[in-house]
């Protein structure tokens, strides 16, 4: 089947005051309709940037430089004025990190959300509140509430209300950046069952992102890992999670404790990501790979599906 979205040699920098910052270099993937794709990472590697590039977000002193994104054929880097604008949130939406800082203080949740309908389906307001209300009921929430204001909400029900307004204009494709971020644990198991039955009623693809990779396993299909503004590793989540190929997945992996098995020691990674012009994760990399090239390693196929960044045949193992 023909992807929802593509994403092609994607480049992202940042320029200031006569210096370049690389957000993002050679980024390719590729989401399936109603698939799941987890794009993980630590803070600072990139996906963000990613985000914002395909919902045309990016402000400067940020630049796409190279690359192309498409979105079901169509070349949105192409797209400009009305036609952008009823591209967003009618094709593509997106549920931002906090929930909070996403939605106005000073106006009521029922007047944020009748105004995605007000302003996009041109609905009265009577009937923009009535869709408001379904639009609550969907995810879980007294209709009630759309008299309320967002800190009249708990953290969990202001997430939910910003998927509800993601969601209002049933777009083919929904971001979701770190949609579970300042959540208690079982606040983020109840927001992730919302998504998962919202995305099997609506059929909507998911770009979700993520540091958790726990997380990312459990709802994604396939996952990409991103480091130091590159993808490194490309899989199905099974397939990751039973063996992770790349160091820095592997890294990832074992930061978080398993809940069966034997004990087992967390380990790890001293010095921080960065972005060079020879392979960033070279100084993190575990003893035993230190033979590993230097050069920036590209995204190789090692089987049907599964991609992985190394500059030589043998720094697998």
């Amino acid at each position: 089947m023909d992807p929802v979205l593509e994403v092609r040699n994607l480049r992202v920098e940042y320029r200031s005051d006569g210096r370049t910052v690389v957000g993002a270099d050679r980024v390719s993937f590729a989401i399936g309709p109603g698939e799941i794709f987890g794009l993980a990472g630590e803070s600072g590697c990139g996906k963000s940037t990613i985000a914002n590039a395909v919902m045309r977000l990016l402000k400067p002193p940020a630049q796409i430089t190279a690359g192309d994104i498409r979105f079901q054929g169509r070349d949105v880097l192409a797209l400009a004025g009305g036609e952008l604008r009823a591209f967003r949130w009618r094709q593509i939406a997106m549920v931002f990190q906090s929930a909070m800082n996403s939605l106005n203080p000073v106006l009521t949740i029922g007047e944020q959300i009748g105004d995605i309908f007000t302003t996009h389906e041109k609905l009265s307001r009577r009937a923009a509140r009535d869709r408001a209300g379904e639009l609550l009921e969907l995810v879980g929430i007294d209709p009630e509430r759309l008299k309320a204001y967002p800190h009249q909400l708990s953290g969990g029900m202001r997430q939910r209300v910003v998927i509800a307004m993601a969601v209002a204009l049933h777009p083919r494709l929904l971001i979701m950046d770190e949609p579970t971020t300042a959540l208690d644990v079982v606040v983020q198991q109840e927001i992730m069952a919302q998504i998962r039955d919202l995305q099997r009623e609506l059929g909507f693809s998911i770009l979700f992102i993520t540091h958790d990779m726990s997380l990312m396993v459990e709802l994604s299909q396939r996952i990409g890992v991103m480091y130091g503004g590159r993808i490194v590793e490309l899989a199905a989540a099974d397939d990751l999670f039973a063996k992770p190929l790349h160091p820095y997945s592997e890294a990832l992996m074992n930061a978080f404790p398993p809940l069966t098995g034997p004990r087992r020691e967390l380990t790890g990674l001293f010095d921080a990501p960065r972005t060079t012009d020879s392979c960033g994760f070279h100084i993190r990399c575990p003893p035993d790979r230190s033979d590993c090239s230097m050069n920036i390693p590209d995204l190789r196929e090692v089987a049907p599906g599964r991609w992985v960044a190394r500059s030589t045949e043998g720094d697998l193992r």
